[in-house]
């Protein structure tokens, strides 16, 4: 069943994406959403800054805890184009996010349910349950388009 403001804030996280890709940086965008409002968004930046957490939810989870002034993420929701790796998912669980929606699954680093679950785990003190697939051709061929013209270069 499709949901439609899982699609919604999707492509959301899908502009910020397109923010890091026309600086030359791996589009990978994220927003975090709390009661219909964009509390935190953000975009790799991690060749700009060098910086090996310059991360897309990072950035996000930063300017939402900013904006709330809080450190727990309660009642959010962080929208992703691609699955968090283990960083990422454990900054998640950190600031309590309640729920994360991804659009593409990482065969190399994803965390929420490729290699391995770090937000379903219960010996942690908090889950996150977690959606994928939203938007998932849209988030995929954001990356496919990226790195097919980077190796054409």
């Amino acid at each position: 069943m499709i949901n439609t403001e899982d699609e919604r804030w999707m492509k959301e996280a899908i502009q910020q994406a397109r923010l890091a890709e026309a600086l030359g940086e791996v589009p990978i965008g994220a927003v975090i959403v709390r009661e219909g409002i964009i509390v935190g968004a953000g975009y790799n930046l991690r060749e700009r800054d060098h910086d090996p957490t310059a991360h897309a939810e990072m950035i996000a989870i930063r300017q939402a805890s900013e904006t709330l002034q809080a450190w727990r993420l309660l009642g959010c929701t962080l929208y992703v184009t691609l699955e968090p790796c283990p960083m990422c998912a454990g900054a998640i669980l950190q600031s309590r996010v309640e729920r994360v929606v991804y659009g593409a699954s990482d065969p190399k680093a994803g965390c929420v349910g490729t290699l391995m679950d770090l937000l379903q785990d219960s010996r942690f003190n908090h889950v996150s349950p977690w959606t994928s697939g939203v938007l998932h051709e849209e988030c995929a061929c954001l990356l496919t388009d990226f790195f097919r013209r980077l190796r054409s270069r």
